[in-house]
């Protein structure tokens, strides 16, 4: 291989950092940001959201302090069939979508790594929280960061052996604060530049908001059930409801209620107390394994069903192109669409899409 690397840079602090660490090791850099949209095409007005002509000046600005070629590359039909049409369709299934994780399956290691080897640059770098390493027998390892509260892991986990062969995370061994620091010293203009928090292409965290705007279409009314099926009230569209939800229902009842579960095809949201809301056993569909080529037999693993989730044991099986994990103790409010990801201590075992909850 060669020393050759194409650096993501999306304006931010960590992004630039992993930059400045790769030309430290002598790396030949080139800075790449993707566009993905355009503001006012998804009906965002602010400035800074992901894309807007601030990061992509703050990158620039990066890449040119660090002698780094700098380029824009515009993904933007890619990101809008892969990631928005998959949220969208996602949510009008009932299904709470991880958006992310799909940026990074088709976008990030995808797309820009088949545009990095046009460009006979061997390795796509980011600022990704999170480690690869290989294991004696020459298989690449997905692994937790050093620093547990900024670990990105759970969003990687669909990264294929080719992909993590030419995938470099610099920032896997060290804490953002530290991540910081080295900003602040080489003058960075992102070096205090907040975080990330929303989802990049919806403004002001209303996800609602931003799927009727792009449709144009209205989601109709329909009936609250309760777990034996009696109407109890009224809902206001489908798409208003996840798994777990207790905001936003309106209906009185002696305990708290909560979203059990969304009916599209019915029309129907189920409304459930708190404990009607866990469940023990999870299977997954559309799997990538890492860290083994499959799982053989019961395996035990610690498992997440959402990023922010605490790991928790569970012994996991195999059938053909599923996986089930059966948890020691039931999980609150597990929900189709979001992530199962498998972890052996730090590192990542696999994961897939939830596509079943009992």
């Amino acid at each position: 291989m060669n020393n050759k690397a194409v650096i993501a840079m999306s304006g931010g602090v960590d992004s630039s950092v992993a930059a400045y660490l790769m030309k430290q090791r002598g790396f030949d850099c080139i800075g790449v940001t993707m566009k993905l949209f355009a503001n006012e095409d998804i009906g965002i007005s602010r400035e800074h959201s992901c894309c807007s002509l601030d990061d992509v000046e703050d990158a620039r600005s990066v890449a040119y302090s660090l002698d780094m070629p700098y380029y824009v590359f515009n993904f933007s039909d890619r990101f809008e069939t892969d990631v928005i049409d998959r949220f969208i369709n996602a949510y009008e299934n009932g299904i709470t979508p991880n958006p992310c994780i799909d940026c990074n399956r088709y976008l990030k290691f995808d797309k820009l790594y088949m545009r990095a080897k046009e460009l006979d640059r061997d390795y796509v770098v980011t600022g990704h929280y999170a480690r690869v390493e290989k294991d004696g027998n020459g298989r690449f390892l997905l692994k937790k960061a050093l620093d547990d509260t900024k670990d990105q892991s759970y969003v990687l986990y669909c990264l294929t052996q080719e992909q993590l062969s030419h995938t470099i995370f610099p920032l896997g061994d060290m804490r953002k604060s530290q991540a910081r620091e080295i900003a602040e010293l080489q003058g960075f203009i992102n070096a205090r530049k907040a975080d990330s928090q929303d989802i990049c292409f919806v403004q002001n965290g209303s996800y609602v908001d931003f799927i009727e705007q792009y449709t144009g279409k209205n989601y109709p009314d329909g009936d609250f059930l309760d777990k034996d099926g009696n109407i109890i009230g009224r809902h206001k569209g489908v798409i208003r409801y996840t798994v777990g939800q207790r905001k936003g229902l309106g209906i009185s009842a002696p305990e708290p209620l909560y979203v059990k579960a969304v009916n599209p095809v019915s029309n129907t949201v189920t409304l459930s107390y708190n404990d009607g809301l866990y469940s023990s056993i999870v299977k997954a569909g559309d799997i990538n394994l890492i860290s083994v080529p499959e799982i053989k037999g019961e395996m035990r693993v610690k498992a997440k069903v959402r990023y922010r989730h605490t790991e928790q044991w569970a012994t996991v099986t195999q059938n053909g192109d599923t996986i089930t994990a059966v948890f020691d103790e039931p999980q609150r409010a597990v929900t189709c669409g979001q992530a199962l990801v498998l972890y052996d201590g730090d590192t990542v075992v696999g994961g897939g899409t939830i596509i079943e909850v009992e």
